[in-house]
Formats: structure tokens, C-alpha cells, sequence
């Protein structure tokens, strides 16, 4: 009996260590599974992060590869447009060409027309100067060409007396060596041109300025017409009152300066222009 004891007491001591020992083995399996458990869904929520950003990726490159695929349309659209363009734009190019080809002719034949005249005008001027201030003050007259035209502006203390219309003596002298220039230039046209200063001016048949002015170019006009023969039809008379004044009206000097005559030697338009057409046809 004893033994029988002794017996039971050893397989209930080692039915226990065998089971402590099972114990401890399934508490360190449910360990390693619960970190395992941890990781995996640390994994997971990794993979489904990167799976996101993955879509979006994709999602951005499928947007543009039809935005790219759009563009290509478009470039194939103006492509074919440029083509047409291109062509059209050549025959305009061609046109455009031929045109400035016939303005860089007509612009020659200006060039020409126009140092025609500047040579011609240089010659009256040279042809003028020397003959009108012969025994003349310089200052009474001043010979200019500008352009085409040459301009003699003559004192109106050499052509007329204070206030008055009628032509002094010497004057006749001046005119005479205008009138032979003027002859000598069948192609060109002459305008007289009468100017004063501010002074107030009421007299006969004077009513101001105006009148003054005028009346000079006239008195001009005349002589150049009737006494040395200078067709009328070539002649042109002004009156310019007050109102271009070389300077200030406020001194006698000043005055005296304003008080002018001008006779304006140009070139009969209508010619001027015929010759212009005449040198661009033959370009």
C-alpha cells in the first residue's frame, strides 16, 4: 500500500511539471504571435499606403496621357493649318516682294526728281546771290532753298516806304534781277508774299494788316508782270499779315525785321509729279 502511494505521488509531480512546462511554451507561441500579429498589420497598413500613393501615381500618369494624347491632336490640327499658312503666306510674301520692288522704284525716281531739283534750285540761289547783293546790304536780303524751293526774303524798308503800298526806287533794281532769274526758269511757279509787324494800320483804302500785306504782294505781282514781262499765270500773290513773325514785335529793330517780303521760287507741281511718274515707268 505504502508503495502504491509513492507511486501516485510521483506521477501526479511529474504530470504537473509536464504540464507547467506545456504552459509556458504555449504562453511564449501566443507571445511571438501577438508581435507577429503587430507586424503584420504594421505591413498592412504600409501596403495599403503605398497602394494609395501607387493609384495616385497612376492616376496622374493616365491624366497625362490624355492630356498628351489631346495635344497631339491639336499639333496635328495647326500642323495642318501651318501648311495651308505656309503657302498662302508665300504667295503673300511674293506679292509683298513684287510691291516693294515697284516702291524702291518709284522711291529712285523721287530720289532723282528730287536732286534734280536741288541742283537746280543751288544754281538759282548761287545765280541770285551774286547778282542781287551787288550794291545791296546784306541784310536786306536773305537767299535760302529749302528743299525744292528757294525762298528770297527781301527788307520792306528796300521795296517800301512806312505804311505804304507803292514801290521805292530802288526797288526796281532788286525786281529787275529777280524778274531775269524768274525768266530764265520757265518751269518754275512764284509766289509773292507780304508780311508786317503788329503795328495797327488804317488808311484809304487800308483797313489793317491784312490789307497792307496783301497790297504789297500785289504792288509786286504787278511790276514783276507788267514792266519785266514775267507771265501772270506763273505768279501768285499773298498777304500774310502779322501772324508770321520772324521774331518779337517789341523793339523798333524787331519790327523792321517782321516788315518782309517774300518771293518763292518753286517748282510747278503738276510738272514736279509728272516727272516723278516719268523716272518710276522707266525703272
Amino acid at each position: 500500500m505504502k508503495k502504491v502511494s509513492i507511486l501516485l505521488l510521483t506521477a501526479i509531480l511529474v504530470s504537473s511539471c509536464v504540464s507547467k512546462k506545456k504552459f509556458v511554451d504555449l504562453e511564449s507561441k501566443h507571445d511571438l504571435a501577438k508581435t507577429e500579429l503587430v507586424d503584420l498589420k504594421a505591413n498592412l497598413q504600409k501596403c495599403l499606403i503605398d497602394n494609395e500613393r501607387e493609384s495616385t501615381k497612376v492616376f496622374t500618369l493616365l491624366e497625362q496621357i490624355k492630356y498628351l494624347q489631346e495635344d497631339k491632336k491639336t499639333a496635328l490640327k495647326q500642323v495642318e493649318n501651318l501648311t495651308v499658312l505656309t503657302q498662302s503666306s508665300s504667295d503673300n510674301i511674293k506679292t509683298v516682294i513684287s510691291q516693294l520692288s515697284e516702291k524702291d522704284k518709284y522711291i529712285n525716281g523721287i530720289r532723282k526728281a528730287m536732286t534734280q531739283k536741288d541742283s537746280l534750285n543751288l544754281a538759282i540761289k548761287f545765280h541770285l546771290t551774286k547778282n542781287l547783293t551787288a550794291g545791296i546790304q546784306d541784310e536786306d536780303i536773305e537767299v535760302n532753298v529749302e528743299k525744292t524751293v528757294v525762298f528770297i526774303s527781301i527788307s520792306d524798308k528796300l521795296l517800301f516806304k512806312s505804311g505804304s503800298y507803292n514801290v521805292t526806287d530802288k526797288a526796281y533794281t532788286v525786281l529787275e534781277k529777280i524778274a531775269k532769274v524768274i525768266n530764265d526758269q520757265p518751269n518754275m511757279e512764284v509766289m509773292i508774299e507780304g508780311h508786317t509787324d503788329t503795328t495797327p494800320i488804317k488808311r484809304d483804302i487800308i483797313q489793317d494788316n491784312w490789307d497792307l500785306s496783301a497790297l504789297r504782294a500785289t504792288s509786286i505781282t504787278r511790276i514783276l508782270q507788267y514792266k519785266y514781262g514775267v507771265l501772270p499765270e506763273r505768279l501768285i500773290a499773298a498777304g500774310r499779315s502779322q501772324y508770321i513773325p520772324l521774331g518779337p514785335n517789341d523793339t523798333a529793330a524787331n519790327r523792321s525785321i517782321n516788315r518782309r517780303t517774300k518771293i518763292i521760287i518753286m517748282p510747278k507741281l503738276n510738272q514736279f509729279f509728272e516727272l516723278l511718274e516719268q523716272d518710276a515707268t522707266k525703272k
